[in-house]
């Protein structure tokens, strides 16, 4: 990788086990997955000036995709357009949108940042980013062995000012206890909110005339859920939970808004807004080009080109086109949403390809969002596809 803005570490010399000890003891017990390493004990460096890019692109993205969220809202056809599922809709419009820039306060992008140091945007997750463990407390933790300077460690003391504001009294995900990445999401951010919150179960979850209980029949207000708003519109008590929002006996966090967000629909609107030479400014209109690829709602590429489900997560859905616009490759893996959701259609950037201890991967760079700020990166190595097979591989900076 000559002349590359990135370099990939040697792993360090002490046995894999004792460190992945080592980091359950911090808070991260699934370095390693039903056999399989998930976590590689590798540290992937990336040029200073690169990061700075990444940087000021992310906060730059993050007012344009703001602005963009404010044009469409309470434009139902443009909800529809998005694919924002029709059982949300009255909870998006009864309910205030949040301040400038904080539609979310817990989010990441998603790039790929090429060995020349250009970057692309692939997508934003802006409701329910996993990731937070990976990259607040073994980042920092395996850059600080490698004296190689992390911007991660800024992230718990954001996480801390964004709860402060929010101050949610419960935090919840799905089979809390039981699932280690979800349950350890949930109480790594708890902790560095420095709150007296309770983690519950999803599953355990009752709504009964829009008041919300845990399983101990304790009434919820505020709760943080890892759980995808979108799949309200397809599990049992969807409806009821809206209904809960939309009067007021529960507040969400992220709020309702970070739907419109994460909906891949909206990056299509926003390059549909770019083309038509509408709302931006002439500095957002260079930022777009230089940073978005062209995203539409209809297959209308030649070839290389990717289709995704407008709310597809780890990879599940997504297609890639080769140059003649033949299928190259689908994911296996994950879930296909494409069945319950529109999908969009964007022109194909690969991945870097890096060397790594279990072989040649793609690189996918992560950026978190917190408190509107960026903040912290997250590697992920995998296939062409990002999917759930993917390591996570930490990036620091030099």
């Amino acid at each position: 990788m000559t002349g590359s803005v990135f370099e990939v570490l040697k792993p360090g010399g002490q046995p894999r086990q004792e460190r992945v000890e080592e980091l359950a003891e911090l808070g991260f017990t699934w370095a390693d997955l039903e056999d399989e390493e998930y976590w590689l004990d590798q540290l992937v460096v990336m040029n200073r000036d690169t990061y700075l890019e990444l940087e000021q692109a992310s906060a730059r993205l993050w007012r344009i995709l703001d602005r963009t969220v404010r044009y469409v809202h309470g434009n139902r056809a443009l909800y529809e357009l998005i694919g924002i599922p029709p059982i949300l809709w009255d909870m998006l419009d009864i309910c205030p949108l949040p301040e400038e820039n904080l539609i979310s306060r817990y989010a990441r992008f998603d790039y790929a940042v090429s060995h020349d140091g250009s970057i692309k945007l692939y997508e934003l997750n802006a409701d329910t980013p996993t990731g937070y463990v990976e990259a607040s407390i073994v980042t920092p933790w395996m850059c600080r062995e490698a004296g190689i300077d992390s911007p991660n460690v800024r992230m718990k003391e954001l996480v801390a000012a964004a709860w402060g504001v929010e101050r949610p009294d419960t935090a919840a995900c799905v089979a809390y206890g039981e699932h280690l990445e979800d349950s350890g999401t949930i109480e790594a951010l708890v902790r560095h909110s420095g709150l007296d919150i309770r983690c519950v179960d999803c599953l355990e979850l009752s709504i009964d005339h829009g008041i919300v209980k845990d399983g101990s029949g304790r009434e919820i207000k505020r709760m943080f859920a890892l759980y995808p708003k979108e799949w309200m519109a397809v599990d049992d008590g969807g409806d009821a939970l809206a209904y809960s929002i939309e009067t007021g006996k529960l507040t969400l966090f992220n709020p309702p808004h970070s739907i419109l967000l994460q909906s891949k629909g909206l990056i299509a609107a926003a390059w549909g807004l770019y083309e038509l030479g509408l709302l931006y400014t002439d500095d957002e209109r260079e930022t777009i080009e230089k940073y978005l690829l062209p995203t539409y709602n209809k297959p209308v590429f030649s070839g290389n080109y990717v289709s995704k489900s407008m709310f597809g997560r780890e990879g599940g859905s997504v297609q890639m086109f080769d140059g003649s616009g033949e299928l190259e490759i689908k994911d296996e893996d994950g879930f296909d949403t494409s069945e319950l959701f529109p999908s969009v259609y964007q022109m194909r950037a690969n991945l870097p390809e890096i060397e790594t201890t279990v072989g040649a991967r793609r690189l996918l760079t992560g950026m978190f969002m917190i408190n509107g700020q960026p903040c912290g990166l997250l590697g992920r190595a995998g296939g062409l596809i990002t999917g759930n097979a993917s390591h996570f591989i930490a990036i620091g900076v030099r």
